[in-house]
C-alpha cells in the first residue's frame, strides 16, 4: 500500500487510555465535530469554562506563551481542537464532541546511543577512504553504501538531491521542534520565520535538534567551508519552538505550532517528536487530517523505540501513528533499516510510510559547534519534509496530492514495506 491519506473521515468518538509511566499534563485534548466550530462558546456551554484562550495570541513572536498552560482552555481554530482543564464526562454525550483524551507531554525522540554506529563506520571507514580519493566525486555512488564526501551528505546522495533542478523556491516548510540558532552563518540570509510556543523562551534553540532537522530539510546545498546537506535550500522557512529548551512540549505547545504552520500556508509541516504510545491520538488523527483539506502535509518521525538487534522492532508512535500524518523510519547508508527505527503496527495509521536517511546525518547545529553528525528518525524525517517541498515545487501538488507524488516517486527497497513503507522517496529530475 502507497501512503495512505484519507478524505472526509473523522476521529472515532473515544477517550484513549495511555501506558504506565507516560507523561501527562492531567488536562485533556478535545476533538470537535466541526473543524469550523466557534469551540470557545462550545467549552463555555458544556463546561462553564470562563478563561479559554484562542491559540492565535500568541502567534506574534513577542507574545506571551504562558497562555497555552495557564488558561483554563485553549482552542485551536482550524483545526476544530481545544486543550482544557476539564472534567472528560461533563464533554461525555454531546454530539458536537468526537473524541476526549489525556494531554499528552512529548519529546525529541531520544538520541542513538554511539555504540550502535561504532560497528559500522569500521566497515566502510576504508571503503570512504578510497570513494574520497577518486576524482569526480561529486557524483553520487551509482549503489550503496553511500558515504559524505566533501560536496554532499550520504543522504543527499541516495536521495538523489544534488542531480534535481528543484530547490524549494515558493514552498513554506515548518519545522516545529526545539527552535532555530537564527545566527547560524549557513542559515542567516535566508527567509525564515521564528516563533516560539514555549513559555519564557524565545524561538532560538538551546538544544540543537531543532537547528539540526531545519538545516537537513532547508539548509543550504553548498555552504562555505562545508559539505552541500540541505534538501530544500531555496524553500521558505517557519520555524515554530513548540519543545522547550530541555527536549519536550505538551499537546498544547505542538497544536498551536501545527495550527500556526497551516494558517500560514505551509505545504509541509516537519514534527522530530513523539511519545511511545501505540495506540493512535484522537487529536492527531484530526489535526493531520484537517491541515490535509488545507493543503498542508504533515511529515513524522517514526521513532526510535526499537532494539532490533535483541529482537524488538518497537512500534510507531503518537503523533506519526496517526493515519494522516506521513511516518517516516530510518535507513542507514546501506539503505538497511536502522536497528532502532520504528516497525508498523496493524493499528489503523500505524504503519512506516516511507525511510530515508537517519545514520550519521550531518547538518547545522548552535554555534559555537555550527555541525553536528547525529543519528534517530528525528534525520530522517527533515530529509523526507524536503523533499516534499521539491515535490510541490515540481508538481504544484498540495496536501493529498502532494503525498500520493512523494510517495509514487519512491524507491522500493529490499527491506520490509513494514518497516519502509514505499521506500526511500527520490527528488525531482
Amino acid at each position: 500500500m502507497i501512503g495512505r491519506p484519507t478524505a472526509g473521515r473523522d476521529p472515532r468518538r473515544a477517550r484513549i487510555g495511555v501506558p504506565p509511566g507516560t507523561a501527562t499534563t492531567g488536562r485533556s485534548v478535545v476533538v470537535f465535530a466541526d473543524p469550523d466550530q466557534d469551540g470557545a462558546a462550545t467549552l463555555r456551554r458544556l463546561t462553564g469554562l470562563s478563561d479559554v484562550a484562542d491559540s492565535r495570541d500568541v502567534e506574534p513572536g513577542d507574545a506571551d506563551a504562558r497562555v497555552l498552560q495557564q488558561a483554563e482552555a485553549v482552542v485551536f481554530p482550524g483545526l476544530g481542537l481545544a486543550v482544557a482543564a476539564v472534567d472528560p464526562q461533563r464533554l461525555a454525550g454531546d454530539r458536537s464532541v468526537l473524541a476526549v483524551t489525556p494531554e499528552l507531554v512529548h519529546h525529541v525522540l531520544p538520541e542513538v546511543p554511539e555504540g550502535y554506529l561504532a560497528g559500522y563506520r569500521d566497515a566502510v571507514a576504508d571503503l570512504t577512504g578510497r570513494l574520497l580519493a577518486l576524482p569526480g566525486d561529486t557524483a553520487a555512488p551509482a549503489t550503496p553504501p553511500y558515504v559524505d564526501t566533501p560536496q554532499y551528505t550520504w543522504g543527499l546522495q541516495a536521495t538523489g538531491v544534488p542531480a534535481s533542478p528543484r530547490t524549494g523556491r515558493g514552498i513554506r516548510v515548518a519545522v516545529l521542534d526545539t527552535g532555530v540558532d537564527t545566527a547560524h552563518p549557513d542559515l542567516a540570509e535566508r527567509a525564515l520565520t521564528a516563533t516560539s510556543f514555549v513559555a519564557g523562551q524565545s524561538p532560538r534553540d538551546g538544544h540543537g535538534h531543532g537547528t539540526h532537522c531545519v538545516g537537513t530539510a532547508c539548509g543550504p546545498r553548498a555552504p562555505e567551508g562545508s559539505r552541500g546537506y540541505g534538501v530544500a535550500p531555496d524553500a521558505e522557512v517557519f520555524v515554530g519552538k513548540v519543545l522547550s529548551d530541555e527536549g519536550s512540549g505538551t499537546d498544547a505547545e505542538i497544536l498551536a505550532g501545527i495550527a500556526w504552520a497551516v494558517r500560514n500556508g505551509c505545504q509541509v509541516i516537519s514534527m522530530s517528536l513523539g511519545a511511545d504510545v501505540a495506540e493512535p491520538s484522537p487529536a492527531y488523527t484530526a489535526a493531520g487530517r484537517r491541515a490535509l483539506d488545507q493543503g498542508s502535509l504533515i511529515v513524522a518521525a517514526a521513532g526510535n523505540n526499537a532494539d532490533r538487534e535483541n529482537g524488538d522492532p518497537g512500534f510507531v508512535g503518537v503523533p506519526a501513528n496517526s493515519p494522516d500524518i506521513l511516518a517516516v523510519g530510518a535507513l542507514d547508508p546501506s539503505l538497511a533499516v536502522a536497528g532502532f527505527s520504528a516497525r508498523s503496527t496493524d493499528v489503523s495509521g500505524g504503519q512506516v510510510d516511507l525511510a530515508a536517511p537517519g545514520v550519521d546525518v550531518y547538518s547545522s547545529w548552535p554555534l559555537p559547534d555550527r555541525y553536528d553528525t547525529i543519528s534517530g528518525t528525528s534525520m530522517a524525517t527533515p530529509h523526507v519534509a524536503g523533499l516534499a517541498a521539491l515535490w510541490a515545487e515540481e508538481s504544484g501538488a498540495r496536501g493529498r496530492d502532494l503525498w500520493w507524488a512523494l510517495t509514487r516517486a519512491a524507491r522500493r527497497l529490499t527491506a520490509p514495506s513494514a518497516d519502509v513503507g514505499a521506500g526511500i522517496p527520490l527528488a525531482p529530475r
